[in-house]
């Protein structure tokens, strides 16, 4: 603020001179300029009445000729200083016009207002560098989920756009390059509320700069970066503790659980949801040969995953020297039926539309069903404008680069503890999967369910902490029990038991806690709230444990003790 007041008052430096000036040749014309009084006798005005016409004729006000009507000598100068005064108005305001519409002075001011919003968050919140589809995404589902965030983007249309959405909560953005250590350090890298950084733009390089300004300047700050190529990914990685997610490599991976254990690729799709996403139905992606219409990056990675399955894929490719397909490869774009015959579409069991332009790939779709109405479809999204067309194509399964990130980065940042669960999850059986995702669907309604960690200390877990110090028990199933009435249990599911380094996946409920613990549940949002009462009120777990009501008031354990005494 002061920088803006400096740079202001500098800028108007010549009109409040001249203003100034004015003023003072005015008020000093009329001091003195002799005038009559109400008996004819000369008089003459003071500073302060001279002071206080000019201030109401220089205004245009206008009260009249105080104290004593004016003599013409007076009245000349008054027509003198009133166009001087308001001539000079007129250049002090046009010029402070000027100065408010030049495109630095905005700059300046947007600047100190973002300072002042960054400083003014004091909870923990997440930088993201990029508001394109994944960033946007992932604000408005930290959002939904009560965590703050910090937005970092080079395109003012973007930063426009959300400064016009309605979050529930301010959101600061900044046009800036994020690839700056200075614009980071202003969206708050260094603020001890900074809890993490995303770093979502469509440059790899950028990305890299963030994450090396995270390791330098924001120390311990989680960070995760997402990555276009390979090469870029490794680069990233090599930084050390860096979590980079790969688009393309991610639902490459998810195509392939699908089709080798459905009941693992819906665990994963559930878990990973977003606040109010509905829960989607199981994919049963069927064996056989696929065809594959577009060798780019993203054709690539699926083939590459399908082919680990042992599945067959015939690939489409319209430029062949530019990608090196493999040696069957069809020339072709695949949006016409010629070449999709050739593929052998009679006779495959599903195909993945996988060109960089979303036109072309409803195209290919369009077609295939036509030819072979059985076929599972899958089709890469490239502009999220396109969703309804996407939509209304009925589409088995869709690639959407910005939902897929974003999915993950979420998961990542409010359950750090759900990586580790869902590592220990792919070395199960298709059969474990189904039991979990049975056990799960029997709690959750229509809504993906919420996942929680509960870490057992003083400060995150009060009432647990204390009991188990005093040398009692605590048990998951009493953390599960409704604080309201023990005999019923809260829609939860413990997943995951971290201690001292060693994890219990799926721990029996009947394990008791020790203190140290950290416990990954899934389930409703209100068996998250509900738990939150049990873990920080010690006469609530006692009764949850126990069985019996302590009062925690004066009044109450008077009340009690006359009811036993009665009994």
């Amino acid at each position: 603020m002061e920088n803006v007041l400096y740079v202001l008052l500098r800028r108007l430096r010549t009109p409040l001179i001249v203003l100034i000036v004015t003023y003072a040749i005015s008020i000093l014309g009329f001091v003195l300029i002799p005038g009559q009084d109400d008996q004819g006798q000369p008089w003459h005005m003071n500073f302060f009445h001279a002071f206080y016409f000019v201030s109401f004729m220089g205004s245009t006000i206008g009260f009249g000729e105080i104290p004593y009507p004016f003599t013409d000598t007076q009245r000349m100068w008054t027509i003198v200083s009133i166009y001087a005064t308001v001539i000079t108005w007129l250049y002090g305001i046009g010029t402070t016009l000027s100065i408010v519409q030049d495109p630095a002075f905005r700059t300046l001011l947007t600047a100190t207002g973002f300072r002042r919003a960054v400083r003014g968050i004091t909870e923990p919140f997440y930088l993201v560098c990029g508001y394109g589809d994944t960033g946007s995404f992932l604000v408005k589902a930290l959002a939904n989920a009560g965590i703050r965030s910090v937005v970092v983007d080079t395109d003012e249309n973007r930063i426009n756009s959300l400064e016009l959405e309605d979050f529930g909560v301010n959101i600061p953005g900044l046009c800036a390059d994020a690839a700056d250590p200075e614009a980071l350090t202003m969206a708050g890298l260094t603020s001890p509320h900074c809890a993490g950084v995303a770093a979502l733009t469509d440059k790899d390089q950028v990305n890299l700069t963030v994450a090396i300004a995270c390791t330098l300047l924001g120390k311990d700050l989680r960070t995760i970066t997402r990555a276009q190529t390979q090469e870029g990914g490794e680069n990233i990685a090599s930084l050390g503790d860096v979590h980079v997610i790969n688009a393309f490599e991610t639902f490459a991976g998810r195509l392939a659980l699908a089709l080798h254990s459905p009941g693992m690729y819906v665990l994963y799709d559930w878990l990973t949801g977003v606040p109010h996403e509905r829960v989607r139905e199981p994919l049963f992606p069927p064996r056989g040969t696929w065809i594959l219409c577009g060798y780019g990056r993203f054709g690539k990675a699926v083939y590459q995953r399908l082919t680990m399955e042992g599945v067959t894929v015939q690939v489409i490719e319209a430029d062949p020297q530019e990608t090196n397909p493999p040696e069957d490869t069809v020339v072709g774009t695949g949006t016409d039926a010629n070449s999709l015959m050739k593929a052998g579409i009679k006779d495959a069991v599903g195909i993945v539309a996988g060109t960089d332009n979303d036109s072309n790939n409803l195209s290919i779709i369009i077609t295939a069903q036509a030819l072979n109405p059985k076929l599972f479809t899958v089709a890469r999204q490239v502009q999220r404008t396109n969703t309804r067309l996407f939509q209304a194509a009925k589409l088995d399964l869709v690639m959407q680069r910005g939902s897929v990130i974003a999915h993950k980065v979420f998961a990542l940042i409010t359950t750090p503890l759900l990586s580790e669960f869902l590592a220990h999850a792919e070395k199960q059986s298709n059969e474990w999967a189904n039991l979990l995702v049975s056990r799960i669907s029997g709690i959750i309604e229509e809504e993906a369910p919420q996942t929680w960690t509960l870490t057992i200390t003083p400060q995150s877990t009060p009432a647990v902490y204390a009991r188990i110090d005093s040398g009692e028990t605590v048990r998951l199933i009493d953390l599960t029990r409704n604080p309201r009435n023990r005999d019923q249990h809260l829609p939860c599911v413990p997943l995951l038991l971290e201690r001292r380094n060693k994890d219990n996946l799926v721990p029996d409920t009947k394990t008791p806690i020790a203190t140290g613990d950290r416990i990954l549940f899934c389930g409703r949002n209100l068996a998250a709230r509900e738990m939150q009462w049990t873990i920080g009120n010690l006469d609530v777990l006692s009764y949850v444990c126990t069985g019996e009501e302590h009062p925690s008031s004066m009044l109450g354990r008077l009340l009690q003790n006359r009811v036993e005494a009665k009994s």
